[in-house]
């Protein structure tokens, strides 16, 4: 134990372990009445390092070249020892990397955890969410399959149409005039490298301002505002170590469970995951019939479609794709309520939010499929014409959640916040 002591004590003197552990572990103090919603920001740190580690051992084996690519992933699947288990558990691992951030998205909603003092905290975690958007967009490239291949070809050609640096910008993404192995190498560099180490800052970033300003509750109350005279310690706060860390092994445990289901009887998850498309290799003179992105980018491409042309250009449509996704950026000053959670906020806000979550399921659906998909069902869902409609209506459903938010969060009739946190 005396060298033990001796030990800390020498690297304490050259690095701030001990004080370290302290300040983010065992005397950061959480509030105590942490519910179902608060386990996703540690799954999705689980998710990155899972990521990361997986991602470390198929660039082991991978080609980042356009002749053996495709050809590199088959090998990596059949004859690398549980190389199919390390491909399938990245995959697995991309989608569900959404699903949790997706739900830690909506917890900050239902909380109000945007609002003051975390409006910096929400700043950084949609950085976090767009440097996710772009290493899978990156990434998706990289298996070098059909869907692959003419995803990105639609994806960067949407570029191509912001006026005046459109067509530039799109041939500097490509590194060439189509997607080739230029784009492939410039994509692997970008998914390995580039993006991860400003994904990583940003998560250090995020865990820093959260640890500076204290985590949001349920309640959506402060709990530094009612401290111990002694101690300064807040009397609605439990040390982060070791309470909720055991409380998270919990949901890493069902989370694995879950994942491992996943990865060992539906890798695909009917297509939604890996796309059939995609076991067949590239061909640049052979389109298929119909080309979509991944299913966490499907709301964004279907307000994309929704948007019509303005003078032939498709400009509206990709600006509106654009806006839907940093609209969120501005949610800190959007609301205008007088209380953060939706424990105490009236109607309007929960029927508002509600049609929010209905829009972006809605539209993530219609992503998936061919425009026509409603003529299966004939009468009067019948026809491309009226999934446009469709898509318009919950593209406007979903804009109008956050233009309107000034005005409809101060008119909602609110119940008064408690003066402490309730269990």
């Amino acid at each position: 134990m005396g060298k033990m002591t001796a030990l800390l004590n020498w690297i304490d003197a050259r690095f701030p372990l001990t004080a370290t552990w302290r300040t983010h572990l065992s005397e950061y103090y959480a509030p105590k009445n942490f519910n179902f919603w608060y386990y996703f920001g540690s799954l999705a740190m689980l998710v990155l390092v899972m990521q990361i580690v997986t991602g470390i051992f198929l660039t082991m084996h991978y080609k980042p070249d356009a002749a053996q690519a495709f050809a590199s992933v088959e090998y990596i699947m059949r004859d690398v020892d549980w190389g199919w288990a390390i491909r399938y558990m990245h995959s697995t691992g991309a989608s569900l990397f959404f699903v949790v951030v997706y739900l830690h998205m909506f917890r900050g909603l239902i909380y109000g955890s945007y609002r003051r003092p975390r409006e910096l905290l929400w700043l950084l975690g949609v950085l976090i969410y767009l440097c996710l958007m772009a290493e899978a967009f990156f990434g998706y490239l990289l298996p070098w399959g059909q869907m692959s291949y003419w995803g990105a070809q639609v994806i960067v050609n949407l570029f191509a149409a912001i006026p005046f640096v459109g067509p530039d910008l799109a041939v500097w993404i490509r590194g060439d005039y189509v997607i080739s192995d230029a784009t492939l190498n410039r994509f692997f560099a970008f998914h390995v490298i580039a993006i991860p180490l400003v994904l990583l800052g940003l998560v250090f970033a995020h865990l820093v301002a959260l640890h500076e300003v204290g985590s949001n509750n349920p309640d959506g109350i402060e709990i530094k505002n009612k401290k111990d005279p002694k101690t300064g310690i807040p009397l609605d706060g439990i040390p982060f170590f070791p309470y909720y860390v055991v409380k998270d092994i919990v949901g890493v445990v069902v989370f694995l469970m879950v994942f491992s289901v996943i990865v060992f009887f539906a890798p695909d998850m009917g297509g939604y995951f890996l796309e059939h498309n995609n076991f067949v290799p590239a061909d640049s003179l052979k389109t298929p019939a119909h080309i979509a992105p991944v299913w966490y980018f499907t709301p964004f491409y279907s307000i994309l479609r929704a948007v019509p042309p303005l003078f032939g250009s498709q400009f509206p449509g990709v600006l509106a794709m654009g806006l839907a996704v940093l609209i969120f950026f501005f949610l800190p000053w959007l609301d205008r309520g007088a209380v953060k959670s939706v424990r105490y906020r009236g109607t309007v806000y929960k029927t508002a939010l509600a049609l929010l979550v209905i829009s972006f399921v809605v539209l993530g659906y219609l992503g998936t499929v061919p425009t026509n998909v409603w003529g299966q069902f004939g009468g009067w869902l019948g026809g491309a014409e009226r999934a446009t409609v469709v898509a318009r209506i919950f593209t406007i459903i979903y804009f109008l959640f956050f233009l309107l938010m000034p005005w409809y969060t101060k008119i909602d009739k609110t119940k008064p916040e408690p003066a402490r946190v309730t269990w």
